[in-house]
């Protein structure tokens, strides 16, 4: 079973620079994806988080 995951991505200002969901099969799958979104698009120095559908932290940077 999928479970939907969403990666945000922010400026400092607050402003939204990303804000993607997207399925894994768990969590460990769902940490690994979000990560490889972040350097596709070269996010990973920017503040980000990556959450479960029930709100557990999976990528943080800020």
């Amino acid at each position: 079973m999928s479970i939907l995951y969403k990666l945000t991505v922010f400026e400092p200002s607050g402003e939204k620079l990303l804000d993607e969901s997207f399925t894994a099969e768990n969590d460990g799958q769902a940490k690994e994806i979000g990560q490889n979104l972040l350097n596709e698009k070269n996010y990973q120095d920017q503040t980000h988080r990556c959450v479960s559908p029930a709100g557990k932290l999976l990528l943080f940077h800020r």
